[in-house]
């Protein structure tokens, strides 16, 4: 095993990103970088710290050849051995970014029908309240919901395959792992690659996220009767569906190279709070939806109950904030 090796199972051991080891050093993350990839190596007394921060010698961070200490990598951190960790290789890592890049426009796809979805029922379910209207709420209800599943089916199936087409690549998300040699300087290159594409789309999105309120604020000018309003609010769902559909178009790629590289919402430390929350949110997301679907069916306010849906987003956000920040704490102290 070379140098560069031997420095990324080292850092990835003791759970630490190249931002966090290149501060320990005193140098530049783009040093670290180069390290890891074999362009460059440290001079003497980088590596004297090197050997004293990892608790390995500098026999073994220089010898190619010498491998002993591989079974006692970060016992000066951790205080006691760890099993192996799983390693990712050049191709997988490869096919990995490639099958992420190939299903980002099917699940944008996919989620931007589920922003389509409720508009039918709030048009139909404000049309049923006109004077006159020759349709009534139960049939607004009835062929509203049917036009929303007729939306949901092919996006629920959408999301099934791409996620089945991602199944074996699951843990990456879940455990920490190593990467072979040339991984971690082919997904930096890529990631740099990337980098414009992926501002260039959140920049949009975000736009489009803002600009989705305007046809209220123009139809609380304009307007004064509910069926205008509704109308008006029925933009709302597309602009942001396009807006959503950029974020996640240049989204999971760039979370396929962090994931990669354990970096961003990847890092050893969230993953193990991930474990911690999962079950939470499991919980938590099938109490909103037996609340949303008890409360429509004994009022049969279809056309209203759906803001129970961002609701229940914004108040999961805080509270998994709240959480993070409370955990952080206290393995902090540990």
């Amino acid at each position: 095993m070379i140098f560069a090796d031997k420095i990324i199972l080292l850092r990835k051991k003791n759970g630490w990103s190249q931002e966090e080891l290149a501060e320990k050093l005193e140098v530049t993350r783009q040093s670290v970088s180069k390290w890891e990839s074999a362009q460059s190596i440290p001079d003497i007394g980088k590596i004297l710290i090197l050997s004293r921060l990892f608790g390995v010698s500098t026999d073994y961070l220089l010898r190619d050849d010498m491998e002993e200490e591989d079974e006692n990598i970060g016992a000066a951190e951790f205080g006691s051995e760890e099993a192996p960790l799983r390693r990712v290789s050049l191709e997988e890592a490869n096919t990995f970014i490639k099958l992420k890049s190939e299903i980002a426009g099917k699940i944008a796809f996919a989620s931007f029908l589920c922003f389509l979805s409720p508009i039918c029922l709030l048009i139909l379910g404000a049309m049923s309240e006109l004077p006159g209207s020759p349709i009534t709420e139960n049939m607004a209800g009835a062929i509203g919901m049917t036009v929303l599943l007729l939306f949901a089916i092919p996006a629920v199936s959408i999301f099934i395959y791409c996620g089945t087409k991602t199944a074996s690549f699951e843990w990456m998300e879940k455990e920490p792992f190593e990467t072979e040699y040339g991984v971690d300087g082919m997904v930096r290159e890529r990631q740099k690659q990337f980098s414009p594409k992926h501002m260039r789309c959140n920049i949009a999105g975000t736009c489009l996220c803002i600009l989705a309120v305007i046809p209220i604020f123009l139809g609380s000018m304009l307007f004064e009767d509910d069926f205008s309003m509704t109308l008006m609010l029925s933009l709302l769902f597309p602009l942001v569906g396009i807006g959503v559909w950029m974020f996640i178009k240049a989204g999971v790629p760039w979370g396929a190279m962090e994931i990669l590289l354990e970096e961003g919402d990847y890092t050893k430390e969230k993953k193990r709070k991930g474990k911690r929350t999962e079950a939470l949110g499991g919980i938590y997301w099938l109490l909103v939806t037996a609340a949303y679907l008890g409360y429509s069916l004994y009022t049969n306010k279809w056309g209203q109950s759906w803001i129970i849906w961002p609701v229940a987003g914004v108040i999961f956000a805080a509270v998994m904030i709240g959480i993070n920040s409370f955990t952080g704490k206290d393995l902090s102290q540990r």
